[in-house]
């Protein structure tokens, strides 16, 4: 929704022209985030933090959060010195596994922020500020390399990128830790993965065409500018063909005649 409501606001608030594959991707996103959230799985009720802590203690979030801590240690102090200057996905993909837990520690504030209007004494639990220190760690370790692959790289093709991977790997943490699909359908799981791959859809299209010139009015010319350039067929019976554009006139051959 991020991509699609800056696309938006600076088509509005900036003067950034927004072409017809954009309005075609802003549509589609729409439709995709429609769908998913028709399809999407119910919130398990956590209501206090010991409910969370519980969720974050079970074996199979431990697993999934040291495999990503250690994917993104990897990446971070091996990968990225390397190859971050050169390949796109690396400094994405560590934004996307960082949020992660970004997402996560989101989660428990707000059930913290509740318990303190509630009276609840949420400030004397160890739980909020291990949530408050793993948000700040996690914001500023995104910040930090989302501005160097924009430094570097095209914003035509962070934006998309890093929408998709981070959406998928929110998705998969919803999953593992709240277990949102367990009471889901064969319906809405395939309407739920169609509305997510119509949103990726059309985030490429609002990004990957940014800077093309395509409107209604100019549909005709763009697509007969496309046309292919004649093909020319060969002579079967020219045995060597020669270029003899570049010889000048006084460098072609000439005819002596001898008289005698």
């Amino acid at each position: 929704c991020c991509v699609l409501c800056s696309a938006i606001l600076s088509s509005y608030l900036l003067g950034e022209r927004l072409n017809l594959l954009g309005k075609l991707g802003c549509m589609l996103s729409l439709v995709g985030s429609t769908v998913m959230v028709i399809h999407a799985p119910e919130d398990e009720e956590v209501t206090t933090l010991d409910e969370m802590l519980s969720k974050l203690k079970e074996p199979g979030f431990l697993a999934y959060a040291a495999i990503l801590l250690a994917v993104c240690l990897f990446l971070i102090f091996y990968l990225a010195p390397r190859y971050g200057q050169s390949n796109i996905l690396i400094y994405l993909t560590i934004c996307s596994v960082i949020g992660a837990f970004s997402v996560s520690s989101v989660k428990g504030l707000g059930i913290a922020i509740k318990g303190f209007f509630a009276g609840q004494p949420v400030l004397q639990h160890p739980l909020t500020w291990i949530l408050v220190v793993t948000l700040v760690a996690s914001i500023t370790t995104q910040i930090n390399y989302l501005n160097k692959s924009l430094d570097i790289f095209n914003t035509s093709l962070v934006f998309p990128i890093y929408y998709v991977l981070f959406t998928t790997i929110v998705i998969t943490t919803s999953i593992i830790l709240f277990k949102e699909w367990v009471t889901m359908t064969v319906v809405d799981i395939i309407g739920t993965v169609c509305g997510f791959l119509t949103i990726i859809l059309g985030v490429f299209l609002l990004h990957a065409f940014k800077d093309t010139d395509i409107s209604l009015g100019n549909l005709p010319q763009v697509l007969q500018s496309g046309q292919q350039a004649p093909v020319t067929r060969d002579d079967k019976n020219i045995l060597i063909e020669v270029d003899n554009s570049s010889i000048g006139p006084e460098d072609k051959p000439k005819v002596f005649v001898i008289y005698t």
